[in-house]
């Protein structure tokens, strides 16, 4: 009966607060743009000092240059590098991304700022017309490779959740309680991280008895 309505933003807000007050080392916040659009969020990790690449729509507004789709329409073509963003499947996922450091807002970040705001695009190679969009937020001297990288950390965590839905059953449950919702969930979990600790053993023997 004390629980009441959260809107998704608001409960992102809850679930970093209470994984910043526990003992893990943790440095970045990557999320969907249903959570990077949230200025609440964003402003949030800014004020804790954590840093952010979230995805955000095309209309998304930047202060000082407005929608972000426009900013990086404006971009030269040399604006735009290949970079991969992590291994996939595949190999390398690479792409064409453009990036744009922003002004610094005095209000926010005082004379001496220790983070800096960026705007990123990401554009697919093979298909140009398809592009993705992020704001981040970094400590001072962070470089565009890094921001890169912490995108492309969302492929891995979204294959996760997908294998342990496909191999383990992970959101085939039919409960209406949360003790019955967490029983299900935590042996999904626990079941995905022994085939996942299972595969990756038998791989690493694989390629021990193949080397010379």
């Amino acid at each position: 009966d004390e629980r009441t309505f959260a809107t998704k933003g608001e409960l992102a807000r809850a679930i970093v607060l209470r994984a910043l007050a526990s003992p893990l080392p943790i440095a970045w916040v990557t999320a969907d743009s249903a959570y990077g659009q949230e200025w609440r969020f964003r402003r949030m990790l800014e004020e804790v000092s954590v840093g952010y690449v979230l995805a955000v729509p095309k209309s998304q507004h930047v202060p000082r240059f407005g929608r972000i789709d426009h900013l990086f329409t404006q971009a030269p073509d040399e604006a735009w590098e290949k970079r991969s963003c992590g291994d996939g499947a595949k190999g390398p996922r690479v792409y064409h991304w453009a990036a744009v450091q922003l002004p610094a807002i005095e209000d926010f970040d005082g004379e001496t700022p220790t983070h800096q705001r960026w705007a990123l695009a990401r554009r697919s190679v093979t298909r140009p017309d398809e592009i993705a969009y992020y704001l981040g937020y970094a400590p001072v001297g962070t470089d565009v490779d890094q921001l890169v990288r912490v995108a492309g950390r969302r492929w891995g965590i979204e294959e996760c959740f997908q294998a342990a839905k496909n191999e383990c059953g992970l959101d085939q449950y039919e409960v209406r309680r949360y003790v019955g919702w967490m029983r299900h969930i935590t042996l999904a979990m626990l079941a995905h991280a022994f085939l996942a600790a299972t595969a990756a053993q038998a791989a690493s023997k694989g390629g021990a008895e193949t080397v010379p």
